[in-house]
């Protein structure tokens, strides 16, 4: 194995083959590394989850990174604020003009992210100013919200090393909810994140349509606000637009400042570019930056993988650092760029995430009002994001073909005199069409 980065992607390559598509998304997708040797590997995901791996899925892990390395390392679980203070110590080991990822520093400003970013350095800096309190950033996928909220942690963390900062996910938030509520112990969740310096939630849009998430998330935005702590938020969206948002919560998260971030322009993105080399101390030329600049327009996080294929083929390979490498190396990004088919599944998922419930509910032979109407709104949603016929849908939900019509003109008369429905059909399909 010549890089690490080329064992960790074998090494997710192995969990998927060995656990489900929704148990890796749900529990093991969003592992970082933040270090690794050869005898031992440090990974960070948020706390609840990092609990429930070790609970759950540590041994799979562990033999994960055996079967690709052929030998045992020890596997060590922190949470986010851990990683940080890890990345910090490793910083004061290292040279002063050392560069690390999810900084002010390494943040690209131009024209499309330059408020956000000014405004992610105020609240850094003042936490809990009036103004700014809280910061809803949104944007599309990949754009660099969470690394703004990751540099605001880092800064906080920096002037104040014992400061409470918690950053989560809007999805995170409600799965430790019930897992609080199952263990009859919502005293602890309300002492962990009404007791925090800062709250920082990312994609705060996966909260909306769950009564109970809204619930609690409400009096935990009061509970801080009133003690002057300081809330960040981002989503794909501004509040207005999260249609299965409770008005309540919507008016509060535009209270302070809203701040949006469009796709970089050209300048941007070259300068994204020379900054990712730089980061891996790898050297690109211009005609090269430029290329990879025009062909990936829309995503920063497809020009950064980008300038790591590219290295990997020069370093590993010994492909010359030219323009049929770079052509080489984003194919595949740009063959991603296409909009990956909708599987029924997915939508199963996201109705279910949706109604607050389990999805094999909408399967099963359950006939009471709740999960009727929750199955035939996943057979509308398959209809109109997949375009497949009343039998395939029958098929896929173990029904004939005229209980699929019945459901489908049930929820169209829904949706024509229901605007609220309308809208939480809007968002399921939105939310499908962002995974």
């Amino acid at each position: 194995m010549e890089t690490f980065l080329e064992l960790w992607e074998l090494v997710k390559k192995e969990l998927q083959r060995r656990l489900s598509e929704v148990v890796y998304d749900v529990w093991l997708k969003e592992l970082e590394v933040v270090q690794f040797n050869e005898n031992r590997v440090l990974l960070s995901i948020s706390e609840f989850k990092r609990k429930i791996i070790e609970q759950k899925f540590y041994g799979v892990l562990c033999d994960a990174f055996e079967q690709v390395l052929g030998f045992r390392i020890e596997v060590l679980l922190v949470d986010e604020a851990e990683a940080i203070a890890i990345k910090h110590r490793v910083n004061e080991e290292r040279p002063a003009n050392a560069v690390f990822e999810n900084t002010f520093e390494t943040f690209v400003v131009g024209s499309s992210n330059k408020f956000a970013h000014a405004a992610a350095q105020a609240v850094a800096v003042n936490p809990g100013g009036a103004s700014y309190n809280p910061l809803f950033i949104y944007g599309n996928s990949g754009l660099g919200k969470t690394h703004l909220l990751r540099a605001i942690c880092h800064e906080i963390k920096e002037a104040r090393p014992n400061a409470s900062v918690i950053l989560t996910h809007g999805e995170d938030f409600t799965n430790e909810l019930v897992y609080f509520i199952s263990q009859k112990n919502t005293v602890a969740f309300h002492n962990k994140y009404r007791n925090a310096d800062a709250l920082l939630v990312d994609d705060v849009q996966f909260i909306a349509g769950r009564e109970s998430t809204q619930e609690e998330f409400f009096h935990t935005f009061n509970a801080l606000i009133q003690v002057g702590r300081q809330i960040v938020l981002t989503s794909d969206r501004p509040p207005k637009a999260i249609l299965t948002l409770e008005e309540r919560l919507r008016s509060r998260f535009e209270w302070g400042l809203l701040a949006d971030i469009q796709p970089p322009d050209i300048e941007t993105r070259m300068a994204i570019i020379k900054n990712k080399a730089q980061v891996l101390r790898f050297d690109l030329p211009d005609d090269v930056v430029r290329y990879i600049a025009e062909k990936l327009t829309q995503n920063i996080r497809q020009l950064e993988g980008a300038v790591k294929k590219m290295q990997a083929h020069v370093t590993m390979h010994g492909d010359p650092c030219n323009i049929v490498t770079a052509q080489k190396s984003i194919k595949d990004i740009l063959s991603d760029n296409r909009p990956p088919a909708v599987t029924v599944e997915q939508i199963v998922q996201e109705v279910a995430r949706t109604y607050g419930a389990d999805a094999a509910d909408i399967r099963s032979k359950k006939r009471d009002a709740k999960t009727s109407r929750m199955r035939q709104t996943a057979m509308y949603v398959v209809s109109k994001m997949t375009g497949l016929s009343t039998k395939a849908i029958g098929d896929a939900f173990g029904r004939d073909h005229t209980t699929v019509m019945y459901a489908l003109r049930e929820i169209t008369t829904a949706t024509e005199n229901d605007p609220s429905v309308k809208d939480t059909i809007n968002d399921i399909i939105k939310n499908v069409q962002e995974q």
